[in-house]
């Protein structure tokens, strides 16, 4: 454990996380973090169950005085988005996290943090094994493959839990607790392409410097999406200079807004007019990046690009056709908020973001995260991208569609939760809706009339190597759940 961070301890809460934090722990490589979490409700003589999926639930049972209480749920996944700087040799399959305090905030070494949700991990493990605090029964779930559309949740079985109240742990602002969330989908759209011989000089263009982040709690910054500004640098630059494409490649996570893309061009001929040819794409390209950076200075102030020269040679481009489709694609398909909310001044409603665009050999792919409040909308935009994507030749693919969590009216964990927090601070905590997904929909869905919130510390720029989470407000939401369970819930 890191000696800063040990000296700022609180019950242990630091401690977990880096144990955690020493196991890897992407999207779909769990089954350490979840053997991890076997061995430690052995250790505490727990009751518990590891599921084929590798969610955990463990059961605490109420303490003297506490045995007619409601039980409630504690809930938060144990997996995290793996993004790195672009050189950086972390291997997310075998290494850990390594954990900076930087004063008063805690960030990793050149990759994300974890801190989404990995701090829920840890507070279930503190309050789990502190004797010294009076409780209801405790169940706390702790699943899987949460990042890549909620899929532990939805292999979780819960017939056996009892729990009348539950606390999710995901949240991301300290004087906010959410009431309700977006559902949402991903889509894979794939659309077949031919190549030709060319010869020429090939050259690559690279973006980078933007900001990225989470499709969902992110949407409404007017960050650049880098695979679709790239797109229209090449509808712009085509207007100019003739050109032929090799590659491109941007994103790297579905829910992610990607921060960097690439592309490799080729520009056809030979001896002095070709490198006439490729001064003037350069000059081009310089006169548009410019216009993208002015038009990006407030929210992508570390817009960049690099220009590359990679010899001549003959090479594999797309065909003329093949490009037009696959940049009219690139260039409309709709991205970003698409509906606000009339009901919630401020809300997205409805949004679309490009994850991955790559080419292949014989295909070029599009993979979208969809997110709306409505059900309906939700699958307007899908069939959207689908009649798109079919009208050009290609083929289209739903998965990981999760619903959505409707607000509760009448909730007395709610009120009791913001009750607390006045107590605590002296000032009042917002009650809000987030347009991102979060496991209580599914959860309220299997365990239907559950009186749920959802908490957490104040964490900036998840889903991104910028990622940290404040110190301080780490240990404050902790005591505030250490005073929401030990006080008994009134109506």
């Amino acid at each position: 454990m890191n000696k800063n961070l040990e000296q700022l301890d609180y019950k242990g809460i630091f401690k977990y996380f880096s144990e955690i934090s020493d196991i890897p722990r992407g999207s779909g490589n769990e089954q350490a973090v979840s053997d991890y979490l076997v061995s430690y409700a052995k250790e505490h003589k727990l009751e518990y169950t590891q599921d084929a999926a590798y969610n955990v639930i463990m059961i605490k049972e109420a303490t003297p005085g506490y045995e007619e209480e409601p039980a409630i749920i504690l809930q938060g996944h144990m997996d995290m988005v793996c993004e790195k700087l672009k050189d950086y040799t972390h291997d997310f399959l075998k290494d850990g996290i390594k954990l900076i305090v930087d004063g008063d905030w805690l960030r990793a070494d050149g990759t994300t943090l974890g801190g989404d949700n990995g701090v829920a991990v840890a507070y279930i493990l503190a309050m789990l094994s502190d004797e010294s605090i009076g409780h209801p029964r405790l169940e706390a779930i702790i699943t899987t493959d949460e990042e890549m559309g909620l899929n532990g949740a939805k292999a979780l079985d819960l017939s056996e839990l009892k729990g009348k109240y539950l606390i999710n742990l995901d949240s991301e602002e300290e004087d906010c607790v959410l009431t309700s969330c977006a559902g949402g989908m991903r889509c894979n759209s794939t659309l077949p392409i031919q190549r030709v011989e060319a010869y020429g000089k090939r050259f690559k263009i690279s973006l980078g410097g933007m900001q990225g982040g989470h499709s969902g709690a992110d949407i409404h910054k007017n960050r650049a999406n880098a695979p679709k500004l790239l797109g229209r640098l090449l509808f712009e630059l085509r207007e100019r200079n003739d050109f032929a494409l090799i590659r491109m490649q941007g994103g790297f996570k579905d829910n992610v807004i990607p921060r960097e893309a690439e592309v490799e061009l080729l520009i056809e001929g030979e001896g002095k007019d070709l490198q006439e040819a490729y001064i003037q794409v350069v000059d081009s390209i310089t006169k548009l990046m410019k216009v993208y950076q002015q038009e990006y200075s407030a929210s992508e102030p570390g817009l960049k690009y690099e220009l590359e020269d990679l010899g001549e040679g003959s090479f594999q481009a797309l065909h003329p056709v093949s490009f037009e489709k696959m940049l009219f694609m690139l260039v409309n398909m709709p991205n970003g908020i698409q509906v606000m909310s009339s009901y919630i001044p401020g809300l997205v409603e409805s949004s679309l973001s490009l994850g991955i665009f790559n080419t292949e050999e014989d295909h070029v792919s599009f993979v979208a995260a969809i997110r709306s409040s409505l059900y309906s909308y939700k699958h307007f935009m899908s069939n959207q991208l689908n009649y798109m994507i079919s009208f050009l030749g290609g083929q289209f693919n739903e998965y990981a569609e999760y619903p959505g969590w409707e607000y509760k009216p009448d909730s007395l964990l709610r009120e009791h939760c913001k009750r607390l927090y006045h107590e605590s601070t002296g000032k009042e905590m917002r009650v809000e809706a987030i347009h991102a997904g979060l496991e209580c929909g599914i959860i309220s869905e299997k365990l239907p009339g559950i009186d749920a919130i959802s908490i957490g510390p104040d964490l900036f720029n998840v889903h991104t190597v910028e990622e940290q989470m404040n110190i301080s407000s780490a240990i404050r939401v902790y005591q505030l759940l250490e005073r929401i369970v030990q006080e008994k819930i009134k109506a």
